[in-house]
């Protein structure tokens, strides 16, 4: 019984991660910001050197470089690795099951890899980089009556890694050069077709994870998604509040007076002696990775959320034993 009830917990805390339109929408406005970054890229600053050894560098790290670094600040720019990061370091991860733990990650991963495999996508679409990166691996005997005698020592690699830059290749492979480009803008296509297929299956499949392990009803979940958007927005707004606050009451204990807005002065007013620096072992409770709890039927949607009702119960004992190991 015991194991059934973690694993329906931990199925639970998956589906959590698969949620609301908002993000759906900020997705969407990142991977069309992508696909306009890696278009002008492509039309101002792309330059195949045109050189053996030199061709493939430039081709992969034209595609790899930019898709890192979009992926390296999509999980720099994600709540939830912040949230991984504060729950190991707070609570060194105690209560964070191997299940949740991968749910987190893949939860990070996949939203940062929304703009690098859009950018990589595209450039396959695209080909000027593949094209770029593999034409000196064209064997110029699988050309049809290519001339013997401009295969050189190399074997042809060097002219063949000529061909993407126009002007650059010999009078002779003209009639070769558009052969060889169409070849490898084929093979590069195919590449993000395929890419594309594979990507739009695991979205699939993960659609179907959630609808199957969600612990919520249709409704409740549209709810929850409500709930967590409208909980951050109002914590932050009130959090720059209270920051706003205690500054003000501390310049003025040093000064005498503060210089205040219109804004300042109405907050001022409302809560004059009313603002108090919150703990921080209070902060450490509402910080970290939530696992899904109910206290009797009735769903604890955030850590907030948990920490609310122990508070309005008096209940430090449950918020110490539950939100402090």
């Amino acid at each position: 019984m015991a194991a059934a009830a973690l694993v329906t917990e931990n199925f639970k805390f998956v589906s959590l991660f698969f949620k609301s339109k908002d993000v759906m929408i900020f997705n969407g406005l990142i991977a069309l910001g992508t696909v306009a970054s890696q278009t002008m890229y492509n039309v101002f600053a792309f330059s195949c050197p045109c050189s053996p050894g030199r061709n493939l560098r430039y081709g992969l790290a034209a595609i790899g470089v930019p898709a890192l670094v979009f992926f390296l600040l999509g999980v720099m720019m994600n709540r939830a690795t912040w949230d991984l990061v504060s729950e190991c370091r707070i609570r060194r991860c105690r209560r964070l099951a191997s299940v949740s733990a991968f749910a987190v990650v893949g939860n990070v991963v996949g939203r940062a890899a929304i703009a690098p495999v859009t950018w990589a996508v595209i450039s396959l679409l695209q080909g000027e980089a593949y094209t770029c990166a593999f034409s000196e691996f064209v064997g110029p005997y699988t050309l049809d009556v290519f001339p013997p005698t401009l295969e050189g020592p190399d074997g042809g690699v060097r002219l063949m890694a000529k061909l993407p830059c126009r002007g650059a290749d010999p009078g002779e492979l003209l009639a070769f050069r558009e052969e060889v480009k169409r070849r490898l803008k084929y093979e590069s296509q195919l590449l993000g077709w395929l890419l594309v297929a594979g990507m739009a299956l695991l979205v699939f499949l993960m659609l179907c994870a959630k609808r199957c392990c969600s612990p919520f009803g249709y409704q409740q979940e549209e709810y929850w998604s409500s709930f967590h958007a409208s909980e951050r927005d109002v914590f932050q707004r009130t959090a720059a509040a209270h920051a706003s606050l205690c500054a003000a009451e501390n310049v003025k204990a040093f000064f005498g007076f503060a210089e205040l807005d219109g804004e300042e002065k109405r907050l001022v007013e409302e809560h004059a002696g009313a603002v108090e620096a919150v703990q921080s072992e209070d902060w450490n409770r509402v910080t970290g990775v939530y696992l899904y709890r109910e206290n009797g039927g009735l769903p604890l949607y955030s850590r907030l959320h948990k920490w609310a009702r122990y508070h309005v119960d008096n209940n430090m004992e449950g918020m110490k034993t539950e939100m402090d190991s």
